[in-house]
């Protein structure tokens, strides 16, 4: 299923709820925001080591797949809803980020793009 396919079945499974109404842009960036607290909060406090073996357990994993997926659900009806092109979004993103961040400069490098 490509991410097109995916926009149809996120914004059916919204529209068959009623939930149109709800998901103006702004509320959308709020669920998006709020989301990722949820995402971020699965990661709080741990180190490096606990991070890799909270990724073992079956049941946090679900959990970070399911927040991951809200957020990504989040952003396709924020692109329906703006009439913004995800597919075209971000490839127009990457296009930009490779003028941004050469490969002969930025390989390997955590450094922003105006420090390389």
């Amino acid at each position: 299923m490509d991410l097109k396919e995916l926009q149809k079945k996120a914004i059916q499974f919204r529209d068959d709820r009623d939930w149109k109404r709800f998901h103006n842009p702004k509320d959308l960036a709020l669920s998006i925001n709020i989301e990722a607290g949820e995402l971020a909060e699965l990661f709080q406090w741990k180190t490096n080591e606990e991070i890799k073996e909270m990724l073992k357990d079956p049941k946090k994993l679900e959990a970070l797949k399911h927040e991951l997926a809200d957020i990504m659900l989040y952003c396709l009806d924020m692109a329906e809803e703006t009439g913004i092109d995800p597919e075209k979004a971000i490839l127009e993103k990457l296009e930009h980020n490779a003028k941004k961040y050469p490969i002969e400069k930025a390989k390997g490098s955590n450094k922003k793009y105006s420090e390389l």
